[in-house]
């Protein structure tokens, strides 16, 4: 005869198990996904990271229906003279891909292009003497590029 405490155990466990589930990005509750989009549009390095993280591993994050596509640096090389810029444009990219789906992106561009040119500026950072000083220097004509060109989604127009 199987005695009572195995079946109690089962419960804690399939509740246990439910809620390390629920607790994983694919499962949790797309009413965040501002929250999240925001989190992964900041100019600090751990918000890419963070973003980076996620993109690495997009089908977790299914639920929320991201555009991740992205034509890196546009008509802009994505590794100018060398300095891996790919990586930045594709988080601008999304970004503003992802605040032009919500409607929002008139109120966001400007911290989006500011992420850019932080994204940038670390690239930059893992160099030195006249390799920095020329990859600041683009770093702030892609910035310049993308504050002056960058545009606004006609949808958003609408939004105001």
């Amino acid at each position: 005869m199987r005695s009572r405490p195995l079946g109690l155990m089962a419960v804690p466990a399939a509740a246990l198990a439910a809620a390390i589930l629920a607790a994983s990005p694919a499962s949790a509750a797309p009413a965040d996904k501002p929250q999240v989009l925001s989190s992964w549009t900041q100019t600090s390095a751990s918000s890419y990271n963070s973003w980076n993280a996620a993109r690495q591993n997009q089908s977790a994050w299914s639920a929320y229906g991201f555009d991740w596509s992205t034509d890196y640096c546009s008509t802009s090389p994505d590794n100018p003279f060398g300095f891996p810029f790919k990586t930045a444009c594709a988080r601008h990219d999304f970004g503003y891909r992802n605040y032009k789906a919500a409607g929002t992106f008139s109120a966001n561009k400007a911290r989006l292009d500011s992420m850019l040119y932080e994204d940038l500026k670390r690239v930059c950072a893992n160099y030195s003497g006249a390799s920095a000083t020329s990859c600041k220097s683009l770093a702030w004509t892609y910035y310049q590029a993308v504050d002056k060109l960058g545009s606004v989604a006609p949808a958003d127009a609408l939004v105001g």
